[in-house]
Formats: C-alpha cells, structure tokens, sequence
C-alpha cells in the first residue's frame, strides 16, 4: 500500500511551490525584481534546512518506497542547501553587472536544487532518473544564461548533447537492471543480489552503463569532457555553482546506488570506480598545469578532487563513505571562497579570468591575496588547514582496505596538483604588479570569502564536530530496514 505521508518531502515541496511563487512574481513585476527573488530563494533555502534540521532523522520510506529520508539523506540536503545559498549569494551583484538579469535566474537555480534533494533521497531506478534530469535540465538552460555570449551557447550546447548522451546510457543500464532483477525498487534489487547464486553478466553491464551515467555527473575521467569548456563558457556565477553544488548531490546519489543497492555485487563496481578515480586523478594534476585560464583550471581541479572522493567509495566501507562525505563538505567550502576571489576579478567593468591577471595581486588587494593563498594552501593538502584533513580521512580509510596502489597514486597526484595551486600564489605575490582590480567588494562576497577562510583555518581547532557528523550519516546508509524490504519482496 503507498504511503502518502508527504513530512519528509517538505522541503522538496517548499522550494517546488516557492519556485512557482517567484515565477508568478518575476512574470508580474518583470526582470527588476530578480535581486528581491535571489534573497527570496536564499530565504527559501535556509527555512528548508532548518526544516531538514528539525525532521526526524530515523529513515522513513514513502511514496510506495520511492522516497526515502535518513540521516545519510539529510546530512546531503543541508550541504546542498548551504551550496545553493553561497552560490546564489555570489551570483546577485554578478548577474547585474553582466547585464543578465532576469527573474528566471533564481527560478531556475531552485528547481535545480529540487532535483538535488530528490536525488540523495532517490530509492528507486524511476526515481532517481527523474531527480537526475529536473537538475539536469535546469544546468542546461543556466550554462546558456548569458544569451549574447558565443561561448557561453557554445557551452550549453556541449553540455546539452553530451548531457542527453550520458541520459541515454543511463536508461540503457537501468533497463538492463530491471529486466535481468525484475525490479527498479533499491531495496529488493539489494536483496535479488544477496540471495542470487550467482550474478548475471547482465547486471553488471547494467551497472557500468549506470555508472558510466553518474560519472558524467560528477565530472570522472572518460566522462570529463564537457567539464572544460563549460566551466569556461558559461557565466561565472553559473560556474560557481556549477563546481560547489551539483558534484556534491551526485556524488551522494552515487553512494546510495554502490553501497547500498549494490553492495552485494561490491567486486564486480570497485574496478570500474577504480579506474574513474585514478584517471580522474591523473588528468586533473597533470592537465591542469597547462591551463592559463583560471576557470578552466578549476575545472581540472575538480575533477582531479572526485578522483580522490572516488577513493573513499572504493573502501566501500561506512568509515570511507564519511571520508567522502566530509571531503565533499570542505571541498564545497573551500571551492566557495576561491569563487568569492575570482568573482571579483574586474578591470573597468569587464570580467577577466587569466591567472596572470592576478599578477601583483597582494600589493593592488592584500586581503584578497591572502584569502586566496589560504585557499590554495588548502587545496594543496597542506597542514594544518581543512584540505589536508579531506584527503588524510579518505587515504586512511583505503589504507584500512589495503588499497595501497589507490593511496600512492593519490599522493603523488597531489604533489603534481600542488604546482598550479602554488603557482596563482606565486602570481599573486611575487609577480610584477599589474592593473588593479575594481574597487570594492559586495557584502555577500565578503561573507562567503569570510565564512570560507575561517571554515578552512579553524577546522583542527574543533573537526570532531564535522568528523562524528559524516561517520554517522555514512554508517545510517549501510542500514536497511529489514521488515520494509520482506514485505516488498512477499
């Protein structure tokens, strides 16, 4: 029998209704009200997490199972919900400034986190491919915003094909799922598996055509190819939220499917996510190095950070899901501030974004300069800042799983990323001074850099807080609820 209790769909509900909210009142009251719709989106959120924050955490399946919350979902949203809030924030003085101001923008950056949430609650194959394109569709048209661009249309189309191709294999592998389990639901496809003698060929190709799907999501080596140039091409706000947001929804997507439903077939998924996460690694600290656009080495350095993220999954166990999970919450600060810096990056009103304009950067603005350089340092891996604890949680956790190939190949693909990292250091510090950038910096700037350095400085001062949260909601993934799934399968 379905359950219609709609409690832990709330927050899903109240960003859907608040989207429909602000279209009518961008449609009435025109494109001057986009600034009042950002902060009305940003209001949206933060009642979201609060009401995230205060829904019981036990996990709860509704909607005929499709559905599902628990700490390991809420954990996820209220990182999410932090990510829209910083990234939307970043993009208010930017979109006018661009000239792109129109009420659809925060619209649009809401239904995307719509999809978001549903994503990391998804208990289904059905559910989980719808989730997947409501945010899929939404980036699409925000990598195409700024509309008297070349680069950015040239971008979204990029995304938008390569998108719909990594669509289709999706669908391929769950197809292939449902017709050799005879289920899209997670729980009795977990179960299928247990009990199977022996595993279908047929599932696992299912499996890689899925898996081959989500890394196209999360920016994993084959699948990186549109990663680059959409980055580059679409506006920069866009970009923010491009590199802090969805990552971190589809990465937690991709926990539930391998270490939950598939958990039984664990030998059959670790070699292929294996191998995503070492060419992840080696693309992002080598092709990085030859990049002279700021945006554009961002890019590698992300996928170079789901490369390490991917390591934890390989552990497949709970003490390597919440190494994920935590890495992804300082990746997700430490990619906040950097994006705070570059946002500023203005010359006479023109956006600039080559790493030789910040040449001199600490003699034009030493706070920028000094904010920045903490941001490399951390994302460098260097002690005793927030990025070195990230990779020292999902290193041990491989130790512990005697993954010592994966180990040493992490390290030293930090010790090459560190290079380009430390050279916008020494661009900024020690290269001649160039021209200076605009004056000032908006209050929302200053409170995501602010909030961002802070993060990264003070985290060995109290990391338990942070450490116990993710070690606890990875462990609520491993569990099932028993009874639910006997009776799906009776």
């Amino acid at each position: 029998m379905i359950d219609f209790d709609i409690t832990p769909l709330l927050p899903e509900l109240l960003l859907s209704i608040s989207a429909m909210a602000l279209l009518i009142i961008g449609v009435i009251r025109g494109n001057h009200s986009t600034v009042i719709l950002c902060w009305l989106a940003c209001a949206a959120f933060a009642i979201a997490a609060c009401i995230v924050l205060r829904m019981p955490w036990e996990s709860h399946a509704v909607l005929n199972n499709m559905f599902v919350i628990d700490e390991f979902a809420a954990f996820f949203k209220i990182l999410i919900l932090m990510g829209l809030i910083a990234s939307l924030a970043l993009s208010v003085e930017y979109i006018y400034l661009e000239r792109m101001a129109r009420f659809e923008y925060p619209v649009l950056i809401m239904l995307a986190g719509v999809g978001m949430l549903l994503m990391v609650s998804a208990n289904n194959l059905l559910s989980l491919y719808m989730a997947l394109e409501l945010q899929s569709l939404s980036l699409y048209i925000l990598a195409a915003f700024q509309r008297s661009s070349i680069k950015s249309a040239e971008a979204a189309i990029k995304y938008f094909i390569l998108g719909a191709l990594s669509s289709g294999m999706l669908l391929f592998g769950i197809s292939l799922i449902y017709g050799f389990t005879g289920s899209i639901d997670f729980n009795i496809i977990r179960e299928t598996l247990s009990q199977a003698q022996a595993h279908s060929p047929g599932v696992t190709i299912g499996l890689a055509f899925l898996l081959a799907g989500l890394a196209f999501k999360i920016s994993a080596v084959p699948f990186h190819m549109w990663t680059p140039d959409v980055y580059q091409g679409a506006p920069t706000s866009v970009t923010a939220f491009f590199a802090m947001v969805p990552k971190i929804a589809a990465m937690g997507l991709l926990l539930r499917v391998l270490m939950f439903t598939f958990s039984p077939v664990s030998g059959d998924w670790m070699q292929i996510v294996s191998f995503l996460s070492v060419a992840s690694m080696i693309v992002g600290a080598f092709a990085a190095i030859a990049q002279d656009n700021i945006k554009r080495l961002i890019a590698y350095s992300s996928i170079g950070n789901m490369g390490y993220a991917l390591i934890g999954v390989v552990a497949a166990t709970p003490e390597g899901a919440g190494a994920v999970i935590l890495y992804l919450f300082i990746y997700m600060m430490m990619t906040a501030g950097v994006f705070a810096v570059i946002l500023c990056m203005r010359r006479e009103g023109m956006m600039v974004s080559q790493i030789s304009d910040l040449s001199g950067l600490s003699k034009n603005r030493p706070v920028l300069a000094y904010a920045m350089a903490a941001l490399m340092f951390s994302m460098s891996g260097i002690p005793p800042l927030a990025g070195f604890f990230g990779k020292l949680f999902i290193f041990l956790a491989a130790v512990q799983q005697g993954l010592f190939p994966l180990v040493i190949l992490g390290v030293l693909s930090s010790v090459v990323s560190a290079y380009y990292y430390l050279r916008i250091i020494k661009v900024m510090f020690f290269d001649e001074a160039g021209e200076p950038f605009d004056p000032g910096m908006s209050f929302e700037k200053r409170a995501v850099l602010f909030v961002s350095v802070l993060f990264i400085l003070g985290f060995i001062v109290k990391p338990n807080l942070v450490v116990n949260s993710a070690m606890s909601a990875a462990k609520s993934l491993s569990s099932s609820n028993s009874s639910d799934v006997r009776s799906l399968v009776d």
